[in-house]
């Protein structure tokens, strides 16, 4: 389709006015944590509050609890969501439509619905509150993130290289360990990266299944933002959270872009 010149120049402007929008609020939110003064206007930039805010030992525990609390859902989903995908792509079952709708309603329900749910279903059975739960309800949307790349990576995979590994008298867990799974492995990349940021920077989910002694770093955020004397803290943790959540996404999207092929080259 040919445009003319005019039409570029207006469809260029859009597309810059739209990215502007976009980044315009994260990059004042990450310069705010240099900021020399102790409120959300940018009076100048320092590094002071940097070493101040990590001696805090509240804001060292609620990243060890953001990091452990990531790294264990991330686990939990790659196990399951790998699983839940492969029984949806290879076999056929009755409900199969259900269960695929099921795994990735979490992740379409508002989080605060996904937060009750969960806070009434653990006092229902006597759970206590605390950093298992906390793993367990990041872990039922984190699951769809990996479910969804590695479903979609089955589904572009060529049967063929599968089949003629069988035909050469190879049993079914080692064409997995030697064909299936190098050609996934992008794909679990991907699904992990993914599944660690949003666990990372989740607050409302947590908030309804965090007990007194379990504090993660957007909760640390949350309940520090309205203090005066905390907020270059707050602000220097924003942008902890900000790059722990852009970096893995972008990591992410260059491994997603890499076929089967390649991750089988690696």
């Amino acid at each position: 389709m040919h445009l003319s010149k005019t039409a570029r120049r207006a469809i260029a402007g859009l597309t810059s006015l739209v990215v502007v929008i976009l980044w315009a609020p994260i990059i004042y939110a990450g310069l705010l944590a240099f900021n020399t003064a102790k409120s959300t206007t940018l009076q100048g930039l320092t590094v002071k509050w940097w070493p101040e805010a990590f001696r805090d030992p509240e804001v060292r525990e609620a990243l060890w609890g953001s990091t452990r609390t990531a790294f264990f859902a991330t686990i939990i989903a790659l196990i399951l969501g790998t699983l839940l995908a492969f029984a949806i792509q290879r076999f056929s079952f009755f409900g199969k439509d259900a269960l695929s709708f099921a795994v990735v309603l979490p992740i379409a329900l508002p989080g605060i619905i996904t937060g009750i749910a969960l806070n009434s279903a653990f006092r229902q059975l006597g759970v206590s509150f605390g950093f298992k739960t906390i793993v367990i309800a990041h872990a039922t949307f984190c699951i769809v993130v990996v479910h969804n790349n590695v479903l979609a990576r089955l589904r572009r995979l060529p049967a063929s290289l599968e089949e003629a590994s069988a035909d050469l008298g190879a049993h079914t867990f080692t064409t997995l360990r030697h064909v299936t799974f190098p050609m996934l492995a992008s794909s679990f990349g991907a699904g992990a990266i993914l599944a660690f940021a949003l666990s990372f920077d989740e607050i409302v989910v947590t908030t309804f299944t965090a007990g007194a002694n379990a504090k993660t770093l957007p909760q640390y955020i949350l309940g520090n933002f309205s203090r005066p004397n905390n907020l270059p803290k707050v602000n220097v943790a924003v942008l902890v959270v900000l790059l722990l959540s852009i970096i893995p996404v972008w990591f992410a999207q260059r491994l997603s872009e890499s076929g089967p092929g390649m991750a089988s080259s690696r």
